[in-house]
């Protein structure tokens, strides 16, 4: 399927490779200087914190400069309109683009995305920062910590791709599927007049969205670049391409995740790759480097739990397969860097095939929430090296495991940890937690 699956042709040098936050950061707001005819932003959200204001601000002198450039951000709906987690008083990012859009001389679209009718239910996880003739691509969403806008860091990947014909099928993708959408709406009204996105367009939204594809002038044929977009269990040719890219693989497999909790079609493809004879490297974060592990000496709260419950399914997978550690096959890489958190996706194929993607490789991005990804096509092993150094840089801070006994069980964990992993054992609500978490 995958070597005759069509794709957007690239240049040898058309793909760049960006390894820190910093340097994203830098190529972010350069670009965004630069720009003269459009830029399209879609990420989950864009923070009212420095970093996030700072783009903010670099993308309204853009536009000062030159009235006539385009520019519409894209951000979860539901995601604008609250609070962050855990904190108390924060009303929510749209408030920002509120008053910048009415103090701005030349304002610009920002949009909020309601993928499904709650938040619990499914986000925009689209990714992409579509400027011109390129297009940058990360998991990451714009704030403080993905920027390391100051000590502290979110690691991500970061990838520069010059090619007018990808930023043209993004950017029609956005165009057609989310804009123009009645569901779609500005978070940059005025409160007096706010209409908010009619119930019934949100509930269908969902169905629009699951027929929407990119439309590119394709080629099966040399170093190829394939635009991959997917929402919902039935026909996702996003989570077709994981199960092949694993299927398919004739030697061995690179798969970077935060956390795992993969579905079971996909914990079943890795089973058979391992079982064939072939190798596996999965990059997985730490439990204290997810988003939501609270530090033992403050103050806990039930999303503290989760870390935990994602080491756990950790622990089940490696007890089950500790043959293929024990001979050389499956290498468990923890990710692991001080306060730093670790937010890394996508699979590399032999060396040759390599997805690029915002999504987390678990049962909520497969099912509920709007999920792309960019398939390269290594056909002349140009590519090579670069990702093979990336890979190296990625595990500069891992610890490799060598016994499932090496994570902890259940009741090593702090006290109310323990509490709530006991009482969602007891009520059986982990399959359930698992797959909208």
């Amino acid at each position: 399927m995958l070597d005759k699956l069509g794709g957007i042709a690239l240049q040898n040098e058309s793909l760049k490779w960006l390894l820190t936050p910093v340097q994203f950061k830098q190529e972010l707001l350069t670009r965004i200087a630069n720009a003269t005819n459009v830029i399209y932003i879609a990420a989950l959200y864009l923070e009212d914190d420095e970093a996030g204001r700072e783009v903010l601000e670099a993308l309204l002198a853009a536009k000062a400069a030159n009235p006539e450039l385009k520019i519409v951000v894209l951000v979860d709906y539901h995601r604008a309109r609250r609070g962050l987690i855990g904190h108390k008083g924060d009303s929510g990012n749209y408030i920002m683009y509120r008053k910048a859009m009415a103090a701005a001389k030349a304002p610009f679209d920002i949009l909020g995305v309601p993928v499904k009718s709650r938040e619990f239910l499914g986000v925009l996880h689209l990714k992409g920062f579509i400027i011109d003739d390129a297009v940058i691509f990360s998991g990451a969403s714009i704030n403080n910590i993905y920027f390391k806008q100051n000590d502290k860091y979110r690691f991500d990947r970061y990838h520069v791709l010059e090619s007018a014909e990808l930023s043209r099928s993004m950017g029609e993708f956005i165009e057609q599927h989310l804009i123009s959408d009645p569901a779609v709406c500005p978070l940059t009204q005025d409160s007096s007049d706010e209409k908010c996105p009619d119930k019934n367009d949100m509930r269908t939204f969902k169905t629009r969205l699951s027929r929407s594809d990119y439309q590119f002038e394709s080629t099966r044929i040399g170093n190829r670049v394939t635009p991959l977009v997917g929402l919902g269990r039935k026909k996702n040719k996003l989570n077709e391409v994981v199960i092949k890219l694993v299927d398919e693989s004739t030697e061995s497999l690179f798969i970077c995740t935060p956390y795992f909790n993969p579905p079971n079609s996909l914990v079943r493809a890795l089973t058979r790759h391992l079982r064939n004879g072939k190798s596996i490297d999965i990059v997985v974060g730490d439990k204290t480097a997810n988003d939501f592990y609270i530090p033992p000496e403050k103050d806990f709260s039930t999303i503290g739990a989760l870390p935990y419950m994602y080491e756990q399914t950790l622990r089940k997978f490696v007890k089950r397969q500790q043959w293929a550690i024990e001979n050389g096959q499956l290498r468990i890489h923890l990710w692991k860097d001080g306060i730093n958190s670790y937010h890394l996706k996508g699979i590399s194929a032999d060396g040759k095939k390599h997805l690029i993607t915002g999504s987390n490789l678990n049962p909520r991005a497969w099912a509920l929430d709007l999920e792309n990804g960019l398939l390269l096509h290594d056909d002349s092993g140009v590519w090579k090296q670069s990702f093979e150094a990336e890979q190296e840089f990625i595990l500069q801070h891992t610890e490799k495991l060598f016994h499932y006994s090496q994570i902890e069980t259940v009741q090593k964990y702090p006290a109310p940890v323990k509490k709530i992993m006991t009482r969602i054992k007891r009520l059986k609500a982990d399959l359930l937690l698992k797959r909208i978490l």
